[in-house]
């Protein structure tokens, strides 16, 4: 995975509640075997008109927003059916962190899995963020993850919490196997006094 430390980028603003994974990835983005192509499939009929052409009312669209790394969010952010497609196209198109009040379960573990970071603050202060970002002067900010910080155009800074064993593995790069191999030296002598002790077992 790509390491997280400090990253600047635009904010944009996607502040509906319950915007569930059939928007994020709808189904037809389904059907491949590889990952290929998700980026196109992303917010695919928000972001499309009907000829296929973009949509200039929908803010990925427009600038600077069409620049996005981050999403400020609305509650219950990734609900609905359990598609790690979705996850896989906000990776394509360059998100790497969510900002939001509450994701839905099985969307957090995705995100975890697949280095998207996601920060989780109460609704007053998405809120804020949102109308922070809404103004394209204020649409650029900093996630700086070992400070556990965002800072704002404006000057602000807002502290966030985050379970120590995922900031590491962001920091690190790691994803699940990555993290487990860290330990392999401990896994191997655990093995060998394992059969040592248990010669049957070999």
């Amino acid at each position: 995975m790509e390491t997280f430390t400090k990253v600047q980028g635009v904010a944009a603003p996607m502040l509906a509640a319950n915007i569930d994974t059939d928007v994020i990835m709808p189904k037809q983005f389904l059907k491949g075997i590889d990952r290929s192509g998700l980026d196109r499939g992303l917010f695919h009929d928000l972001r499309f008109l009907a000829d296929g052409l973009l949509n200039p009312d929908f803010i990925l669209n427009q600038p600077p927003w069409s620049k996005a790394q981050f999403l400020v969010v609305g509650p219950n952010f990734g609900c609905g059916s359990s598609r790690e497609h979705a996850v896989w196209g906000l990776r394509q198109l360059g998100i790497r962190a969510l900002i939001g009040s509450s994701f839905a379960g099985i969307f957090f573990d995705n995100c975890k899995r697949n280095g998207v970071l996601l920060i989780e603050l109460d609704k007053e202060q998405v809120s804020a963020i949102g109308r922070t970002v809404s103004q394209a002067s204020g649409a650029e900010l900093e996630v700086d993850l070992p400070a556990q910080q965002i800072r704002l155009a404006d000057g602000t800074s807002v502290q966030f919490a985050i379970d120590g064993l995922r900031k590491e593995a962001l920091i690190s790069g790691l994803d699940a196997i990555g993290s487990t191999l860290t330990l392999s030296e401990a896994i191997e002598q655990f093995e060998a006094g394992h059969f040592a002790a248990n010669p049957w077992l070999e």
